[in-house]
């Protein structure tokens, strides 16, 4: 009688521990994935596409290191070919990820906890095999050696348990975080036997190994790197990869800046170009080349939030800490005859730090968004309730008149006063400010904004400096102002901690650039991070959208809503474009 109540026992705890989870091929943030277990590969690729041939892009700068995990040194372009991860997207979907090296994944019904299984046939491309200890040895090493980007991306993980060779099992401090086993799945993997002899601190160039489809071949230090498709990659016929990897051969080919870069594109030892440039889109493209169709432009559809692009200003700089200043010089930037002389028409002025999607704040707070914010009522400007966020609209004749007598207003109040010519504070200092770029284009873009601000009495200075040094700056936050792209995904979750959080803004290397020290910020985050729906995710983040406008944390600039791509006939693309990537890796050369 023992043994049976045993046994019965044992059967019970096993189907009670079934029911603590549940198991699958892919997770959704909200809602359930777009395919089944069974599906044979994603939309948006050719299932048929040759293996074969070579394909060269431009990289501006230079490099000087393989790994780029680290803070230190310039690492190379496309070195993350090398590494697979847990799990892969799908370019469809706003978030969701598939099983890659994980076959499976355990997922706790309170959300406290996620386990991934891996692949049985996955493995490192010196053949060994992809373990849960590479797994545990990859997040320990990252959180402790790796840029400050991990430590809060992966924040909210209490332990990790190696329960076998093929299974891991990550913990959370509690289920409120949806997003955590997402980007968990994220995670890159590296191999614990190649790197415990090799110190992963140093910004050197140590050949990288992973379980990726492509490995480095050869390089030339600082000028060029190509990578080649492994005929051995283990993962060639999983759905996920199913007509991608298709290209035989990249190299990837460094020039000074991009107007060079241009330029060997259009001789033919570039193949593909994503152009950023309306001047060049509107007068370059052309020639014999172009007119006979060797060579293809398109303008392809992007519906990702377009994030915001904009002059950020250093607020660890005491000149800076003031809002009234910030919002003083916003005004002095002339987007409609910038957009007119200089882009063509081309670009939309941006209004959002989430620009053209639902995530992004627009008219008076209502609903949910209100409820939030008015927990924070006596931190927040007052015309955050009671008016909309606009950007200056300006006649785009070049005559800003009235923004200028409106931007002095706001300087006086803070202290600057205008006297023969300078913006003076009590101590009689000119106000300077010292613009940080890296490309010789973009002095034509910055250079009539200079102007505006000097009419001010602002003295400014446009400094051009290599990309080694202009990464070691920003990581050491080592400007006045710059522009900086500040990109989001359609679902935004734990980088947004990276972005603005307080936690970071002292941290070399962290993506908090501005230096956003606000406890209001804080708690929008968290807000965002731990919606339980898409509705309660969207209103969270209209509210962090609003703050951080209503902070005049930056100078917003323009965005585009689609692709501006030119590549050479021989590069092929799928009949069926993704929604949320350009995907040039379901491309393929015929």
């Amino acid at each position: 009688m023992l043994r049976i109540i045993t046994l019965i026992w044992i059967v019970f705890s096993v189907n009670a521990q079934a029911q603590d989870y549940v198991r699958s091929h892919a997770i959704a943030m909200h809602g359930a994935p777009q395919y089944s277990a069974d599906f044979e590969h994603f939309a948006y690729v050719n299932p048929n596409a040759p293996k074969q041939g070579d394909v060269t892009f431009a990289s501006i700068g230079t490099f000087d290191t393989f790994n780029g995990f680290v803070v230190k040194g310039t690492p190379a372009a496309g070195v993350g070919l090398v590494y697979d991860s847990l799990m892969t997207s799908n370019s469809d979907e706003p978030f969701t990820y598939y099983g890659l090296l994980a076959q499976t994944i355990d997922l706790a019904n309170d959300n406290t906890w996620v386990r991934f299984n891996l692949h049985p046939d996955a493995k490192f491309q010196d053949g060994m095999p992809v373990t849960a200890q590479d797994v545990e040895f990859s997040f320990n090493t990252l959180l402790e050696n790796g840029t400050p980007f991990y430590r809060s991306y992966y924040g909210g993980i209490s332990s990790i348990e190696v329960e076998s060779d093929r299974s891991i099992r990550f913990n959370f401090e509690n289920g409120d975080n949806r997003e955590l086993p997402l980007i968990l799945g994220q995670l890159l993997i590296l191999p614990k036997h190649f790197w415990q002899e090799r110190d992963f601190t140093k910004a050197d160039l140590t050949i990288p190994m992973g379980s990726g489809a492509y490995t480095l071949k050869s390089f030339d230090a600082g000028r060029s790197v190509t990578y080649e498709l492994d005929p051995n990659y283990w993962g060639a016929k999983l759905p996920v990869n199913l007509g991608q990897n298709n290209i035989k051969t990249l190299n990837y080919e460094y020039y000074l800046d991009s107007s060079v870069a241009l330029e060997a594109f259009k001789a033919g030892r570039i193949d593909f170009r994503l152009e950023n440039s309306s001047k060049n889109w509107a007068t370059a493209y052309t020639g014999p080349q172009f007119e006979d169709g060797r060579v293809i432009r398109e303008e392809i559809a992007n519906l990702n939030p377009q994030g915001m692009q904009g002059y950020v200003f250093n607020t660890r700089k005491d000149k800076f800490s003031d809002i009234r200043v910030r919002e003083a010089i916003s005004l002095l930037f002339d987007f409609e005859w910038t957009n007119d002389q200089l882009f063509y028409g081309a670009y939309k002025r941006t209004n959002s730090f989430f620009a053209a999607s639902e995530l992004a704040s627009s008219g008076l707070p209502e609903g949910r968004e209100l409820k939030l914010l008015e927990a924070y009522q006596d931190q927040l400007p007052e015309q955050l309730f009671t008016q909309p966020f606009e950007v200056n609209r300006t006649s785009g004749d070049g005559t800003i008149r009235k923004e200028m007598r409106e931007a002095l207003r706001l300087f006086k109040e803070a202290g600057w006063a205008l006297d023969k010519g300078k913006l003076l504070n009590a101590e009689g200092e000119q106000f300077e400010i010292e613009f940080l770029i890296r490309d010789k284009s973009s002095e034509r873009i910055v250079l009539p904004f200079t102007r505006n601000l000097q009419k001010v009495g602002i003295k400014t200075e446009v400094r051009l400096v290599d990309i080694s040094q202009f990464i070691n700056r920003i990581q050491s936050y080592d400007f006045d102002m710059m522009t900086y792209v500040f990109a989001q995904s359609n679902s935004p979750g734990n980088e947004q901690r990276e972005f603005w959080g307080s936690l970071v803004a002292d941290k070399p290397g962290s993506r908090n650039l501005i230096g956003i020290k606000s406890p209001v910020v804080d708690a929008l985050i968290e807000e965002l991070i731990h919606s339980d729906d898409r509705e309660q995710l969207v209103q969270a983040t209209r509210a962090l959208d609003r703050v951080l406008l209503w902070g005049h944390y930056v100078v917003p600039q323009f965005h585009l809503n689609t692709w501006r791509v030119a590549y050479w006939g021989k590069l092929k693309r799928p009949e069926n474009s993704a929604k949320y990537n350009i995907e040039l890796n379901s491309w393929w050369v015929e």
